[in-house]
């Protein structure tokens, strides 16, 4: 009995000493919005995170993907991530899909906490220079900001028409995109007649916020809101304002849009939205998404969630290999290790490849589904803006730009 316990106690401490060995999995938080004004994207984009972490999970690290749904609304965000962090410990999380979720959760929950937040989706210039993250370097996004996305709109804009007025959804998001519309657009020669926000909570109606946008009989009719707040906005346009001349972005790149207004009343309507470049990696992503889940949506940003759990994944993988325990601060510190240059490039779908390389002491350079995952100081990645359109009651892309013009 002596002997068993001895050699109980010795197998124990070996194991200790392996890294990874019997480890419990990595628990990872997911912030999707299943219900309100983006519940079109959530499931869609949470699919993309999970398949990445039931890849690294098949490769040999498990990992636990905990799910909260954040309502697309503040304060009930807020206490998901607070969930999240407090009783499942999660040392990371991917999300929120919004800015104006992204921005107070990072602010009062995962910055103050040591945790991790890598948004795949929050596109408001705010995120790059939020003061509470200044020097603590806990806030990450895998998509472009609309520092870019701004431009390329007022660029297209400009190419049609004189005038333009914008509804915006009046959050981080919303605002930032305006703004950034407003002054390419004029930069350009163009004139914006009318900046009208909306609330995050869809609204019934929009007759009043319409009346105000189009007072001035503008050239185009900028949708920068979200799904369920388009759908009732713009066919409110079109049916009592006679109106349809509208410009979209990432948050109006919907098929429930084409379902409520009808195919015919946005055909060739175009917008923009983060690129996803061509190429192997894409082309990864795609075959390995529709093998899982059947079909691979033209909605945005599910390529972007995906990169996000992968460097996760791997930066938490690369921390377990140093003997290091799995705090968010220690898989910060790795973020930039396994996803930027130099090192031997990894795809999606690369793990048991990325980990073996690990393992030998080589350098490894994630390379996205969605693009180059190349953190910058502030946590930001760049990428093509893609200009697409409504055709035939389908979703298609026209052309991508890169690189972006400074204003």
């Amino acid at each position: 009995m002596k002997k068993l316990f001895i050699l109980a106690a010795v197998f124990m401490f070996c194991v200790t000493l392996v890294p990874g060995a019997y480890a419990q999995p990595l628990k990872v938080g997911a912030l999707m919005s299943m219900t309100g004004p983006l519940k079109e994207f959530g499931p869609n984009i949470l699919n993309g995170a999970t398949l990445a972490a039931k890849q690294m999970t098949d490769a040999g690290f498990a990992i636990d993907v905990i799910s909260q749904d954040t309502q697309t609304s503040a304060i009930p965000g807020v206490n998901a991530a607070k969930k999240l962090v407090q009783i499942d410990k999660v040392p990371a999380i991917v999300g929120a899909i919004s800015s104006g979720i992204t921005v107070p959760v990072a602010e009062s929950v995962t910055i103050p906490n040591g945790v991790v937040l890598i948004s795949p989706s929050a596109t408001s210039p705010l995120i790059s220079v939020l003061p509470a993250d200044q020097g603590k370097d806990f806030l990450f996004r895998t998509c472009p900001s609309d520092a870019l996305q701004g431009v390329v709109l007022g660029q297209l804009a400009a190419t049609f028409n004189k005038t333009a007025s914008v509804i915006y959804v009046n959050n981080p998001y919303g605002q930032g995109l305006a703004e950034q519309f407003k002054k390419s657009f004029e930069f350009r020669h163009g004139k914006v007649l009318a900046m009208v926000p909306i609330d995050e909570k869809a609204a019934e109606s929009y007759t009043a916020e319409l009346k105000k946008a189009l007072a001035g009989k503008p050239d185009r009719l900028c949708a920068f809101t979200y799904p369920e707040h388009a759908k009732i906005y713009l066919k409110e346009a079109i049916e009592f304002f006679h109106y349809k001349h509208f410009l979209f972005c990432d948050g109006t790149k919907s098929e429930d849009i084409i379902k409520a207004l009808g195919a015919k009343n946005v055909e060739g309507q175009m917008g923009t939205v983060a690129g996803s470049p061509t190429g192997p990696a894409l082309d990864l992503f795609n075959a390995d998404y529709k093998a899982a889940y059947g079909k691979l949506p033209p909605l945005p940003y599910i390529t972007n969630a995906y990169d996000a759990m992968a460097v996760i994944g791997l930066a938490a993988y690369a921390t377990n290999l140093k003997g290091l325990p799995l705090t968010g601060a220690n898989i910060r510190d790795n973020l930039r290790v396994v996803a930027d240059p130099p090192g031997e490039t990894i795809l999606p779908g690369q793990f048991k490849k990325a980990f073996d390389l690990l393992k030998e002491g080589k350098k490894i350079n994630y390379d996205g589904a969605g693009g180059s995952v190349d953190f910058d100081k502030n946590g930001d990645v760049q990428t093509p803006i893609d200009i697409w359109k409504y055709s035939n009651g389908k979703i298609v892309t026209v052309k991508s730009v890169w690189p972006i013009p400074k204003i």
